[in-house]
């Protein structure tokens, strides 16, 4: 008896890692609504902003040297919206395979570091997808048109592994936001996920209301401007680990509800 007590944990430890890339998998099963319907509506925006690009151009005299409607067309939020879908697929995914995983033994934490995995492949996959398309962008000047998508001003750093860089922390940083509200979710149910947006909105109002009441928004710009887009895009790291912290420990927590 003794001996089978010691066996177990080590039996245990030794089927964990098979049991988080369970999980892993368990998150890619329906490939269509996490893989693929994201990249076609970003190709259907991105063939609209297209037509609408040349629509400009040509309405203003043509793809010249003279025409500076292009220098305008770089200021683009159109590729934001798979870094919303990409929340949207954190908290789909967490409070839909919860309960399931654990119906078949699935430790929570096996189960979280499993999610983990998938969110982290997630946003390697889509930042490598962005990244050739802005490679493509820049080397095409814009389509032709000096448009920008894919590499919009904020994202126009003339090395390609710097924007990958800034594309996969985005992703991390939205899909672990997402992870924690899940986590909310499947903990406190729509009690949680509320009390999870209305803390955000109050931080943020906080925030806001700092800088603006003691004039700071100086000392904001300063930051902003010495740090750059990349810099930037590194320290939203810190609340991406923060988040992914705070949902590892609701969750150990929940119980699963049909």
């Amino acid at each position: 008896m003794t001996a089978l007590s010691f066996a177990l944990p080590a039996t245990r430890r030794r089927e964990a890692p098979r049991r988080i890339l369970a999980v892993t998998r368990l998150h890619f099963v329906n490939k269509f609504q996490i893989l693929v319907l994201p990249l076609i509506i970003l190709g259907t925006i991105f063939v609209l902003n297209l037509a609408i690009w040349y629509i400009i151009i040509e309405s203003t005299g043509g793809p010249t040297p003279q025409n500076l409607a292009h220098t305008h067309l770089g200021y683009s939020g159109a590729v934001s919206y798979i870094f919303v879908y990409a929340m949207v697929i954190a908290i789909q995914a967490i409070s839909r395979t919860f309960p399931f995983s654990l119906g078949f033994g699935v430790t929570r934490r096996d189960f979280y570091l499993g999610s983990a995995l998938a969110f982290f492949v997630l946003s390697l996959g889509f930042a490598v997808v962005l990244t050739i398309m802005s490679v493509l962008e820049i080397a095409t000047g814009g389509w032709g048109v000096g448009g920008r998508m894919f590499a919009p001003v904020y994202f126009t750093n003339p090395f390609w592994l710097l924007r990958f860089v800034m594309y996969l922390c985005a992703f991390l940083f939205l899909l672990f936001i997402g992870c924690a509200a899940a986590a909310m979710f499947v903990r406190w149910r729509a009690t949680g996920l509320t009390a999870f947006f209305v803390i955000i909105a109050v931080v943020l109002v906080g925030a806001i209301a700092y800088f603006t009441l003691d004039h700071q928004w100086s000392v904001v710009g300063t930051w902003l401007a010495a740090s750059g887009p990349l810099g930037v895009t590194l320290w939203t790291l810190v609340p991406t680990a923060v988040a992914g912290v705070a949902g590892f420990f609701i969750l150990r927590r929940a119980t699963p509800r049909n």
